[in-house]
């Protein structure tokens, strides 16, 4: 038995059975090719409306279900993804522009998260208080109702199922509006784990669509919960229209994070952690590094170094071919790539590698001697772009490196261990990661930025508990006390 093999999702929305949409459908394209893979249906703003209700509903059925049941419909979601995981990663792979190294992390990381998620649901959910009276007093988490989960295309299975696997393990329902760009891979293949896993109709709701079906599923008064993961201007947009229903969001939005590479590293091994974290997935990762401050005694080395690493990339179709990295997800993404590297290169930053593109295949790219105004340096990128840029003391590195809106990850090359964790002291960011590049990402551990780059954490126990539960407190008296009124 395949997933999507007998074709009875193609042009339908999920509400715990595939049915038309009203919206058109349209077809899924393989950015590699071009080629159009399925069509996929369309919910409007109306389905929402429909699907918000029925979700309100099921849910409380749902929230009463015994935990260990709940749980076992997670750990068989996990098994199924194990079970199918080659026809998974061929989807990622062609819909999202994948390679094969970058769809199996997403494929292992949601059986992780299911798994994370199966046990978040029999964990503790609150503590006993000490009370004043006689009586039982406890703060206890109580699920939310309904959350809107909104995901991009970069990621878009595991970036879809960090929000909606804890969310439905802790007694929630969950509306899912993927990326249009990948509705397969970060919708519909989701839907069907789940159908097949025994998750009770209408807990789990697909209901892909553009701005208007997103702006539905913030408003609908059933849902009390938006999980957001995209862009920083369609967070702050989001944000604000919640804001009217004080709805909660939780906000996982852009980042242009720092390498800082001190003088005493291996520069081999820093050049390695660097292209890593800059070129996977062709740059396309909120967290890839966007801007490498390495100390001056390396700098020419590691600039000749990361440019090797960028020239020897393999980049082309990951479905046919062995190849480091994929295409960029469409053509509007590419000009703003093109554009940024154009504009620095004018701006005076030195074109090391790359800058060439055949079709949406773009090179890795180096540009090093970059300051603040260069705009590649300056702006998130999300492409495979270096920008490289010397310092000559740690103050000054860290001086640039918190020079950024945003503050998702940072990165700190350095034997000195006192020092390197002296910089991650110094510099706001919502992930640090000393002697590694930025790109990790563990289902047990709190994901999230500051500043620009969003609000609150979703990933591990504390974190998921917080976003998807409300806290209660409740108290409890063995009869009925007279006052004196």
């Amino acid at each position: 038995m395949t997933l999507l093999g007998d074709g009875t999702w193609a042009g339908r929305i999920f509400t715990g059975s595939w049915l038309p949409g009203s919206g058109l459908g349209y077809p899924a394209i393989e950015p590699a090719t071009g080629a159009e893979l399925a069509e996929v249906g369309q919910a409007t703003a109306g389905d929402v409306v429909v699907a918000a209700q029925r979700a309100a509903v099921v849910q409380t059925g749902w929230a009463a279900t015994p935990a260990v049941e709940r749980a076992a419909v997670l750990s068989r979601a996990a098994a199924l993804f194990e079970e199918h995981a080659e026809e998974i990663n061929e989807w990622v792979v062609r819909e999202s522009g994948s390679t094969r190294l970058k769809s199996g992390l997403e494929v292992a990381a949601s059986i992780a998260e299911c798994r994370e998620a199966a046990a978040l649901a029999t964990a503790p959910y609150g503590e006993l208080l000490h009370s004043p009276m006689p009586r039982i007093s406890m703060e206890r988490r109580v699920p939310v109702g309904v959350v809107s989960v909104i995901s991009p295309f970069n990621f878009p299975l595991i970036l879809s199922m960090r929000s909606l696997a804890p969310a439905l393990a802790l007694g929630n329902a969950v509306l899912l509006k993927p990326d249009q760009r990948t509705a397969i891979c970060g919708g519909v293949l989701i839907a069907r784990v789940f159908e097949e896993a025994g998750l009770p109709e209408g807990l789990l709701q697909l209901l892909p669509g553009g701005v208007e079906v997103g702006s539905a599923m913030i408003d609908a008064p059933q849902v009390r919960v938006v999980s957001f993961t995209g862009s920083t201007p369609a967070g702050r947009a989001i944000g604000a229209q919640a804001a009217k229903t004080l709805t909660r969001t939780h906000l996982e939005l852009g980042g242009n994070s720092a390498l800082v590479v001190l003088g005493d590293v291996d520069v081999a091994a820093a050049a390695s952690c660097g292209a890593f974290g800059n070129f996977v997935h062709s740059g396309q990762a909120c967290m890839a590094i966007g801007r490498h401050l390495v100390h001056e005694s390396i700098y020419d080395d590691y600039v000749a170094l990361l440019a090797k690493k960028a020239d020897a990339l393999t980049v082309g179709d990951g479905f046919r071919a062995d190849v480091a990295l994929g295409p960029i997800i469409d053509q509007k993404q590419l000009n703003h790539v093109k554009d940024l590297v154009e504009r620095s290169v004018a701006d005076g930053a030195r074109l090391v590698a790359g800058g060439t593109h055949d079709g949406l295949f773009y090179r890795p790219t180096v540009l090093a001697d970059c300051t603040s105004a260069t705009p590649a340096y300056r702006e998130e990128v999300f492409g495979p772009v270096a920008c490289v840029r010397p310092f000559s003391t740690v103050d000054e590195a860290v001086v640039l490196a918190a020079d950024s809106e945003y503050g998702l990850a940072l990165g700190v090359l350095g034997n000195d261990l006192a020092a390197a964790m002296a910089i991650a002291d110094r510099v706001p960011a919502g992930l640090v990661h000393i002697n590694d590049q930025t790109f990790n990402d563990d289902p047990n551990a709190p994901f999230g930025g500051v500043r620009a780059s969003g609000t609150s954490r979703v990933g591990g126990a504390r974190a998921n508990l917080e976003c998807y539960t409300d806290t209660q407190w409740l108290t409890l008296r063995a009869t009925a006390p007279r006052y004196p009124f």
